[in-house]
């Protein structure tokens, strides 16, 4: 695919998945809804965890999944947000910066891992990831590599970081096509769009379109981390009460089943 039309399709997915509002359904409505403005890659477990919240008693959730950077800027602006799960630290230290969450609600209950994916029907079957690896040869000077924008967007970020380290970065930038999001990049690869793409290890799990062809090493990239917070002066008991459940034990099962890796509380 040409740049120009791998460009154009990018900004198309792009507007299709970010950002995504998802209510979470249940009984008749209650009085209080609460908001959560959350990394387009927790989409699948967050919204699991507050649908069984949910079905415990618990009030309506409202899902905005996006990117890390786009929904922090956003609640900077003042949009309503009650929580806020970013998939680096970065982008809540961003927050904490400009007084927009409660500091003292900030944990960091999920990690992550970082690999490189292939459309299912692709011939490709196994990278082996390491110093100098040939990622031209494995890209091709015609075809694209895509992940979330390295200059903003955590996946990016991270699978930057990890080809730094790997020193292939100079020859993979030029052939790198920045996605939005991780689901916008996802996507890309899903519908043959793209060859390879950077996601995380969750976000492969989550579809049957694509194989994971390398796991990135775990020391090339910093270690991924999920920071969650309640937004300043919306610390009310119903929030603290949903923030509590999706950062604590009672949800761990959820977020591991969906690979992520767990080091909040247990029980």
């Amino acid at each position: 695919m040409s740049r120009p039309k791998l460009r154009a399709y990018v900004v198309g997915i792009c507007l299709l998945i970010a950002p995504l509002v998802v209510p979470i359904a249940g009984r008749a409505a209650d009085p209080e809804v609460i908001t959560v403005f959350a990394a387009a890659s927790l989409t699948d477990a967050l919204s699991q965890a507050a649908k069984a919240y949910r079905n415990e008693g618990g009030p309506e959730v409202r899902f905005s999944f996006a990117a890390s950077s786009a929904l922090a800027r956003q609640i900077e602006a003042g949009a309503p947000a009650d929580i806020y799960a970013s998939a680096n630290e970065e982008w809540m230290d961003y927050l904490a910066g400009k007084n927009a969450i409660e500091a003292s609600s900030r944990v960091s209950p999920l990690g992550n891992s970082l690999v490189m994916i292939a459309p299912a029907d692709s011939t490709l079957d196994h990278v082996t990831i390491a110093p100098d690896f040939d990622i031209t040869g494995l890209i091709g000077k015609d075809n694209k590599l895509v992940t979330g924008d390295p200059d903003s967007v955590p996946v990016g970020i991270y699978a930057k970081k990890a080809l730094e380290h790997l020193g292939v970065w100079d020859k993979a930038e030029p052939m790198v096509a920045r996605a939005e999001s991780v689901r916008a990049a996802l996507a890309l690869v899903e519908r043959g769009e793209a060859p390879l793409g950077i996601v995380y290890g969750t976000d492969a799990m989550a579809s049957d379109k694509v194989k994971v062809v390398g796991t990135f090493p775990p020391d090339s990239y910093p270690a991924i981390s999920y920071p969650f917070a309640i937004v300043a002066g919306k610390d009310t008991p119903e929030v603290r009460k949903l923030f509590d459940y999706l950062t604590g034990g009672a949800a761990a099962s959820v977020y591991q089943r969906d690979g992520f890796t767990w080091r909040g509380p247990t029980g």
